[in-house]
């Protein structure tokens, strides 16, 4: 018995601290004792059928452990059951109604701001002078537009650029930030290409979002490179397929990630002489370098990227011809290896990445002529195969005909 009563009183303590929280109940005969007092408080007037009210409980709760209970008072009532009085008085005419109560004061504030936790917190803290325990959020990768540097950014005649218009208050905004921040990330190491997002329902935005027929959020337009007039982004919001339109329009090869696809740095031209090189005998291997050569003398004002792209095709023709075609071989397993360390700079794994996908084309058509070979080979062996029965049928078909044909002969001979 005794093992029992210590048991059921450690479950008792047990499920105290697991319920235990912070957000403190109020009613009409302790609401004084906690609000007016030496402390501000925050007020949620609820009700326990409400949907709403539903949603914001778990970050009311967690608002209730960002703050030091001995400086700032969250509190909640039920306002349609024992703090119908409270609702009444301070007149709720919804829920929830949240209501802010400064120190010494029985008059609210009311709040109308965001109900996710950090949009709480940071009206606590401007309230109150308290600085709540929430780590603050990682600053934004999207690059951040207001109304003094829109212009700059969006308008900049040497950039493209994909722009948010956004609010903070708006669910479907909150639910497109993370994808959109990931979108941002696949992006920073293309300069000419601006992933941005603008608080559009901010006093000092709103005639920049009226300016562009901004009339719900998120709404998101791309604002190409030479050009003051904006293409509506109608796509869907999916990483891909945000990252898929701007490489259309960008001129692009990101993928998920950011790392390159298999087709940046490639140059059709210098592919097709990559191939003709491979496949070419050892004596016709230095005409295809000079054509390779001869057509890189012809690209004239190209960006840095595309000409040194260019540049490796030529350089690997080199490398082939001094060392063998094992260099090829050695050079795609070093670059792999490369690939493969997390320590390297964005920079340093587009210039690795351009390098592997042209190294590639040396031994693409090898590679099919390999295979093509291949394949013809085993279907010569499957004829081959096929044809035994019906060789070995002919056989006997031609011993029973000439053993017909003996027995004839004996016959007449009788």
């Amino acid at each position: 018995m005794r093992f029992s009563f210590t048991l059921s009183a450690g479950l008792l303590a047990f499920a105290s601290f697991v319920s235990a929280s912070n957000v403190i109940d109020l009613d009409p005969d302790n609401f004084e004792k906690f609000v007016g007092g030496d402390r501000p408080a925050l007020v949620e007037f609820y009700a326990p059928w409400c949907g709403h009210c539903k949603s914001l409980a778990p970050t009311f709760e967690q608002l209730g452990d960002a703050f030091p209970t001995d400086k700032v008072v969250i509190a909640k009532t039920d306002a349609d059951g024992v703090g119908r009085d409270l609702g009444n008085k301070y007149g709720v005419k919804g829920f929830p109604t949240l209501k802010w109560f400064p120190a010494g004061s029985l008059e609210p504030v009311d709040y109308s701001s965001g109900r996710d936790l950090e949009s709480l917190a940071n009206f606590v803290t401007t309230q109150s002078g308290v600085k709540s325990k929430i780590k603050p959020p990682p600053p934004p990768v999207a690059t951040q537009l207001d109304a003094a540097n829109f212009d700059d950014i969006a308008l900049d005649d040497n950039k493209n650029v994909l722009v948010a218009f956004t609010a903070p208050w708006c669910g479907h905004c909150k639910n497109l930030k993370p994808t959109y921040e990931k979108v941002a990330k696949a992006f920073l190491s293309e300069p000419d290409c601006v992933v941005a997002q603008m608080d559009a329902d901010e006093a000092q935005n709103k005639p920049v979002a009226a300016k562009y027929d901004v009339r719900s959020f998120p709404t998101i337009k791309f604002f190409p490179k030479g050009s003051k007039e904006p293409i509506a982004y109608s796509t869907g919001r999916s990483e891909q397929q945000f990252i898929d339109f701007l490489n259309e329009h960008c001129g692009t090869h990101r993928s998920i990630g950011g790392l390159l696809s298999e087709t940046a740095g490639k140059v059709l031209t210098l592919d097709t002489l990559a191939s003709n090189f491979f496949t070419a005998s050892l004596p016709e291997r230095p005409d295809v370098l000079a054509k390779a050569r001869e057509y890189i003398g012809t690209l004239t004002g190209g960006d840095k990227k595309t000409n040194a792209s260019a540049e490796y095709y030529v350089k690997a023709m080199e490398r082939v011809l001094e060392k063998g075609e094992g260099w090829l071989a050695k050079e795609q397993a070093r670059i792999a290896g490369l690939l493969a360390s997390p320590s390297l700079a964005p920079t340093k794994l587009d210039e690795l990445k351009i390098k592997a996908n042209i190294l590639t084309s040396f031994a693409a058509t090898k590679a099919e002529e390999a295979y093509e070979a291949a394949e013809g080979l085993y279907n010569d062996a499957v004829d081959a195969a096929k044809q035994v029965p019906q060789q070995a049928k002919d056989g006997i078909d031609q011993f029973a005909d000439a053993v017909q044909d003996k027995a004839k002969k004996v016959k007449e001979e009788l």
